[in-house]
């Protein structure tokens, strides 16, 4: 009898939170010579070269203190970089390469990772833990909020301030952030704010993890979504019982809801048509996309997962993102 997600309640470990910044394990080996670069979109090999002179800045805080600026070069301005492009254009691996190449104490993490960081630690603390590092690397960067919006504005401002490197992925401009989302335009100063923190480069390009297959696999039928966990040793579950769930655990606590899953089945995939519900499978997915977790399902097929009306919404990005990443570890092939 495989076991289930919904049995699992992990307890918040602060300590953990901080240790697991680094790339998820999926780009453990990855590296800017193992990107492969789209001959079609010379921005791609673009944002290489230019990371790869980034990365010749950064360098051990001197004195491995909070108050000694990290090492310069004249590649480097003194503004971070942001990485702007769709879905499945590697700007994940790129960030990760950067973070592989920095030398000294660094951190990796989501957006969504350092807002829960901060939840966990309290502001301060985690200005503390992080302002000795020579690069810090936020994946994923999106405003959802406009608590969102002054938190990472402050913290990324105290940790410029105490000289640490800066760089970060998104599917938004930073001047565009939280467009759609919430009234922006009251928020225009911290918004400004990290927009002049960033050097932007864009990466074009289509979403690799698509590029030979069709948007979503055909759902599988019950028997096989068993057979498939049975193999593979997983977790089995309801759709409705696992969205259920995730609302009793805090986003903070998703990577350690999978700890030694090798497998996740759904069965009786549904739209979901409430948007705190769909945030936290935008969670949940991302954390399982960081873990390579197979994914069965069956019921609906998962690029139908969100309503039309989300897809069309302010949330939109994330929820394709998620749609991208459901459907990469839906294929078994």
């Amino acid at each position: 009898m495989p076991g289930s997600l919904v049995d699992r309640v992990p307890q918040l470990d602060r300590g953990r939170l901080v240790r697991e910044l680094v790339p998820p394990p999926r780009f453990d080996a990855e590296r800017f010579t193992t990107y492969r670069p789209d001959p079609a979109e010379p921005s791609q090999s673009a944002a290489v070269e230019r990371l790869e002179r980034y990365a010749a800045g950064l360098g051990p805080r001197a004195g491995g203190g909070r108050f000694f600026g990290r090492r310069k070069t004249q590649a480097d301005d003194g503004r971070g970089i942001y990485l702007d492009g769709g879905f499945g254009v590697g700007k994940t691996h790129l960030l990760a390469s950067l973070w592989h190449e920095a030398e000294g104490e660094k951190a990796f993490g989501t957006f969504v990772e350092y807002t829960n960081l901060v939840g966990a630690l309290g502001f301060q603390p985690t200005v503390e833990a992080l302002s000795d590092h020579c690069l810090v690397c936020i994946d994923e960067f999106e405003l959802d909020d406009p608590g969102d919006t002054v938190l990472m504005a402050t913290l990324l401002g105290r940790l410029a301030g105490a000289g640490v490197s800066l760089a970060a992925t998104s599917n938004t401009l930073p001047d565009a952030l939280g467009q759609g989302r919430f009234a922006a335009e009251d928020f225009l100063r911290e918004i400004q704010a990290l927009s002049s923190r960033f050097e932007v480069l864009t990466v074009d390009g289509p979403d690799y993890r698509h590029r030979d297959s069709a948007d979503s696999p055909p759902p599988s039928t019950e028997d096989e979504v068993r057979a498939g966990v049975d193999r593979e040793g997983g977790v089995l579950d309801h759709f409705i019982d696992v969205t259920r769930h995730l609302a009793q655990v805090h986003p903070s606590r998703y990577r350690a809801l999978l700890d030694g899953v090798t497998a996740v089945g759904w069965t009786h995939v549904r739209p979901v048509t409430d948007q705190a519900v769909a945030l936290r499978l935008v969670v949940l997915a991302d954390r399982l996309y960081d873990a390579d977790i197979p994914l069965y399902a069956s019921g609906l097929p998962l690029g139908e997962v969100f309503s039309a009306e989300m897809l069309a919404g302010g949330y939109r990005k994330k929820y394709y993102r998620a749609i991208s990443r459901l459907t990469a570890l839906a294929r078994h092939d």
